[in-house]
């Protein structure tokens, strides 16, 4: 190669990496010059696989990768590339095709009992949803009828697992909610509440979705304020049986509002009290599924302790209003979610016995560890902010149930 071709080639070099900046001079206040036809990118390098990914300010760009995996929340660095002048500009989030209207959602466990019901919701008002669950007590039984329809997604996986979809609501309510599920495996329970968590959060950052947060009545404990408050603090044992639902609930609550003051991310939180309805599970060992299946099956129902424990019941439609309603809300919460009509065990017992068997027995067996005394929500906060407040009576929603227990055992 002559000289002048070695000084063209370095001309052709200098144009190539001055289009490469963008244009200095009259700005737009993010460091972009007007009329710039290029932006400043940010990289990711992958601290595992050393893999860069980059992205472009434009959000109608695709999200390029330089090969390999996908940089993962916890073990990447930003990378701010300056523009010219030293501006710098944070990724926000990954794009969402500009042909699409329609909101996509993201639910995990959203083939179990309360899951499934939200996606019918969501699926209805004609938004497309993806779902994921690991099918611990989810079944495919529950979306089935959605299958086939282009605006319904699948996907086997554990919240445990990073996993990177272009969504803009996130519904996190992947957990066993059952005591018999939760204290199968605990380890695995607290990591669920807390590693997929964390995952979902990472996500809802990195795509700068919002999410929602189900947490549950437990983080409460055995109150000592009654009706509880969003404002109680709680009475939990840290070490109990119970512990590895309650104490991982709380922790995730926890992360949700650390995101959200460190990283900016759109949240919500519920606290869901006890639900009942259609797609149960039916040997889940929650009072309400027990009570139905023992007495369509002529067995005695089974009361733990006194039977003088009190528990509140929402129907499962209720809830899907509420969480949809908290949202599309501007508030961050938490929400105490449920029906405040309050019950003792035995009283329960005498409702189901009306709706299916008149003869149906009660027995009697010694109360599990840390089992609540009293449980009723105080929904003030719901009804004034949300506009929400259940209106299913349990003598109205349980003879749905037990309609769709009898199809399922078999029993007419």
């Amino acid at each position: 190669m002559d000289r002048r071709a070695l000084i063209l080639f370095g001309v052709l070099l200098g144009v190539a990496a001055w289009a490469a900046v963008p244009v200095s001079g009259a700005g737009d206040g993010f460091g972009r010059g007007v009329g710039a036809q290029t932006e400043a990118r940010v990289q990711y390098v992958s601290k595992k696989s050393g893999v860069a990914a980059t992205r472009s300010d434009d959000d109608t760009e695709e999200f390029e990768l330089a090969g390999g995996d996908l940089p993962d929340e916890e073990d990447s660095l930003p990378r701010k590339l300056p523009a010219q002048g030293g501006a710098t500009k944070a990724l926000s989030r990954l794009p969402v095709s500009p042909l699409r209207k329609e909101r996509r959602v993201l639910v995990t466990g959203g083939a179990g009992f309360v899951g499934s019901h939200l996606v019918d919701k969501l699926i209805k008002r004609g938004d497309s949803v993806i779902v994921i669950d690991n099918y611990f007590t989810g079944r495919k039984e529950n979306v089935l009828h959605h299958l086939g329809n282009p605006k319904f997604e699948l996907i086997r996986h554990d919240v445990v697992e990073p996993i990177l979809l272009e969504v803009d609501e996130i519904y996190h309510l992947a957990c066993p909610a059952s005591p018999v599920f939760y204290k199968f495996n605990p380890v695995k329970t607290i990591k669920t509440n807390v590693m997929g968590t964390l995952n979902m959060l990472g996500l809802a950052k990195r795509v700068g979705a919002k999410f929602l947060l189900t947490s549950t009545s437990e983080v409460y404990g055995d109150p000592l304020e009654h009706p509880q408050t969003e404002a109680y603090w709680g009475n939990v044992n840290p070490i109990g049986v119970r512990s590895c639902y309650d104490e991982g609930k709380r922790t995730a609550e926890t992360l949700t509002m650390d995101y959200h003051r460190g990283a900016g991310v759109d949240v919500r939180i519920a606290r869901i009290f006890n639900t009942y309805g259609p797609r149960m599970l039916i040997d889940d060992g929650r009072v309400v599924s027990n009570f139905v299946a023992q007495a369509i099956r002529k067995d005695p129902m089974t009361v733990y302790g006194d039977g003088k424990q009190t528990r509140s019941f929402q129907y499962v439609s209720d809830l899907v209003d509420g969480l949809v309603a908290l949202m599309d809300g501007e508030h961050i919460g938490p929400f105490n979610l449920g029906n405040p009509g309050e019950f003792t065990m035995l009283e329960l017992a005498e409702v189901v016995k009306e709706v299916i068997d008149p003869r149906a027995q009660v027995v009697y067996r010694e109360n599990t560890a840390d089992d609540p005394h009293k449980r009723k929500p105080d929904i003030t906060k719901a009804k004034t902010l949300l506009g929400w407040e259940p209106k299913i009576a349990l003598r109205d929603g349980l003879p749905l149930m037990v309609d769709d227990f009898k199809e399922r055992l078999g029993v007419q």
